[in-house]
């Protein structure tokens, strides 16, 4: 059953009273929920105490969803638990588009203009926050997914640099398998798998594909989603990966083990949480012992693309504590909580934000996704059912990357695709 079907709509009077926030009047606890732990936690606890010190009488709650796969579905699960939830953590614009339809959260339109958030963030960024025109979202992070992590001394071992092109890639897995080197930890247990899908869709057919594939504007069988797939077969064929047995039990932490800090693996396809978190769980230094590159570029004219993701804080309808949510999400757009963010590695939207704070990893992602054609990530636009789908699907064609069973794949996502639109 949707989330939409178990709710009705929220009442939201009173909660946008539209009068000015005062500092002596930010109280009380705020209740946030979220699904993010290790080093995501820790800099957000240094967020939260920069905010607290400038509102002493501010608490903040966490309450940390508990997930297998998506975490969407712990995210649902302690909603409909009924806890009143001043603040929701968000990358996903379908599942807030979700919670804005069942009235689970608030507009911030006023909030946005009384605040003058336009000083502080570009327009495509409240573009990005808003479900059917209406505000929801402060966007406080953002990432490159479209890139590859690799330890320095691993490549060095297989005397290989990061790969420019699709076929320099190919040519390198003969050189990692000679050293005993996995080319590529292929996280495929839960959703990391669809990376590798989603950066090959764009370089096929471009942001206008993965839009109209995301809308349910074409077909799941359309002869460019077939291509994708086809490519991605020719990795597997080609030996990128481990077997399928092996690379099903990989989850995203795993894979990262693998590439930087074990060495048994080349490469690992994800995103940039992976540089702060390798950085802290491995004691390895951005730059020094590992690097970034980009997706190899295929040749197929849009090499130019990139997918990205982005953070928001959604205002909670069933929160406690309006005046101080609003009083937080203004922070997060200041200088000093984005530079917060910046100097624990992560890229942040706001124009106040300090970019010398910026590590190599970071730098270099920044400059990657600057000026080209970028495409959220493209399971996260997808309807809740429906990406559920797409990812067994994926497992199933990475089980047996045939071309009959890519069209047996594809007719099953689109048959869900059909159902979910």
């Amino acid at each position: 059953m949707k989330l939409t079907t178990l709710f009705s709509t929220a009442a939201l009077a009173g909660l946008l009273s539209g009068t000015p926030v005062l500092a002596q009047d930010i109280t009380g606890e705020v209740t946030l929920l979220t699904w993010k732990t290790a080093s995501d936690l820790t800099t957000l606890h240094k967020v939260e105490a920069a905010f607290a010190a400038k509102h002493p009488g501010v608490t903040f709650k966490e309450v940390i969803a508990s997930f297998t796969g998506d975490p969407r579905g712990g995210l649902r699960t302690v909603l409909l638990g009924g806890e009143p939830i001043d603040l929701i953590d968000n990358t996903w614009p379908a599942f807030r588009a979700e919670l804005a339809n069942a009235g689970l959260i608030r507009p911030i339109d006023d909030l946005w203009a009384k605040e003058n958030f336009d000083a502080r963030l570009d327009p495509s960024w409240k573009a990005l926050g808003q479900t059917d025109g209406t505000t929801y979202g402060v966007q406080y992070i953002y990432g490159d997914r479209s890139s590859w992590y690799y330890l320095n001394k691993t490549l060095e071992k297989a005397g290989v640099t990061p790969p420019a092109t699709w076929d320099d890639f190919l040519g390198q897995i003969p050189k990692f398998r000679a050293v005993d080197v996995t080319p590529v930890s292929l996280p495929a247990k839960a959703w990391a798998h669809g990376e590798w899908f989603e950066t090959l869709l764009l370089r096929v057919g471009g942001v206008e594909l993965a839009s109209k594939l995301a809308r349910h504007e074409i077909p799941w069988t359309d002869p460019q989603v077939r291509e994708t797939l086809l490519k991605f077969k020719q990795a597997i064929d080609a030996g990128a990966f481990a077997d399928a047995n092996t690379v099903l039990g990989i989850e995203w932490d795993n894979a990262a083990e693998q590439v930087l800090k074990a060495g048994t693996a080349g490469y690992v396809h994800i995103g940039m949480w992976v540089s702060q978190y390798s950085a802290d769980t491995f004691g390895i230094t951005p730059g020094k012992d590992f690097g970034l590159t980009q997706f190899p570029a295929l040749g197929l004219g849009h090499d130019d693309t990139s997918t990205v993701d982005a953070t928001e804080y959604l205002a909670g309808a069933s929160g406690k504590n309006p005046a101080a949510v609003d009083a937080f999400l203004t922070f997060l757009t200041t200088a000093e909580a984005a530079n917060i963010f910046a100097a624990d590695g992560y890229i942040v939207p706001s124009k106040e934000a300090d970019t010398s704070l910026y590590n190599p990893i970071v730098k270099a992602a920044n400059a990657a996704v600057s000026g080209k054609k970028l495409s959220f990530v493209f399971g996260d636009q997808l309807p809740g059912d429906l990406v559920d789908e797409y990812r067994v699907q994926l497992q199933k064609f990475i089980q047996d990357p045939s071309e009959a069973n890519v069209d047996v794949v594809l007719a099953a996502i689109e048959a869900k695709a059909a159902e979910s639109y």
